[in-house]
């Protein structure tokens, strides 16, 4: 088979071309301790995929997606998100971000936090559709959740690990830039993210999809209405008991 005839997957490319990312960006970060930890879950992240890619692939768009938002991370940790000198790129183009909209801060980490939502969304859909079979209002929903839960685990993580590291390190992981809220804006721009990423996705479907309506109605009715609780305890319980009565009734004609 001659080399002009292998064909190399889409996602395949997509990993080849974040290596190459990474590792130019991986080039004398400018705090190299921080820069440890910013890239932690980011190879963690890697493996995942790359050890699923054989018994659970997800939709070339999913992993666009996914590849835009690493690629911002990649920005962020080299020269931790704190002083990430975007004002610098603009400027050399005549213009100041910062100035335009009157920040009094470096927002790069606002605008990562905020595309996490917005751009992670998307393949949380399409793993919670194929794995857990969910359908209609549950579809837009549950992502946005997860959204939330995540982006309050990685500000526990950030708490976590700049109570260990301590002193300039772990100032420099968390970012705040001495606001006390930023953890709070953080999760909100997450979730703010998240929400306008499943409406435009709700927007493309409902224009596509004929039966939009009656599948998100129907998602939202009862399915079964016996209760759970202690009535699905019982009915175990007494399943148990019959099961154990049973098996004695076996050994007694044995």
């Amino acid at each position: 088979m001659s080399t002009s005839s292998i064909k190399i997957e889409y996602r395949t490319k997509l990993l080849i071309f974040f290596t190459l990312w990474w590792l130019a960006w991986a080039y004398q970060p400018w705090h190299f301790s921080d820069w440890v930890l910013e890239n932690i879950l980011t190879v963690l992240s890697i493996f995942y995929f790359i050890s699923c890619r054989h018994t659970f692939r997800l939709s070339n768009l999913s992993y666009t997606l996914i590849f835009v938002f690493l690629c911002l991370h990649t920005i962020g940790s080299h020269y931790t998100y704190a002083d990430v000198p975007y004002e610098n790129w603009t400027g050399s183009l005549g213009f100041s971000i910062n100035d335009i909209f009157g920040f009094t801060r470096n927002h790069f980490d606002r605008l990562v936090h905020f595309l996490f939502g917005f751009l992670i969304a998307y393949p949380m859909r399409e793993i919670f559709m194929r794995v857990a079979g969910a359908k209609g209002a549950w579809s837009y929903y549950l992502p946005v959740e997860l959204v939330m839960s995540l982006s309050m685990l990685y500000e526990l993580i950030e708490w976590g690990a700049a109570e260990v590291v301590g002193g300039e390190l772990g100032m420099a992981y968390l970012g705040t830039q001495g606001d006390i809220w930023d953890a709070h804006k953080d999760m909100g721009l997450a979730t703010f993210g998240a929400v306008l990423g499943m409406i435009i996705v709700a927007g493309f479907n409902r224009y596509y999809q004929r039966d939009f309506g009656r599948e998100f109605a129907a998602s939202l009715k009862v399915k079964d209405n016996t209760p759970l609780g202690e009535v699905k305890l019982r009915e175990m319980r007494e399943q148990k008991k019959s099961e154990s009565d049973g098996n004695d009734q076996e050994i007694g004609i044995q």
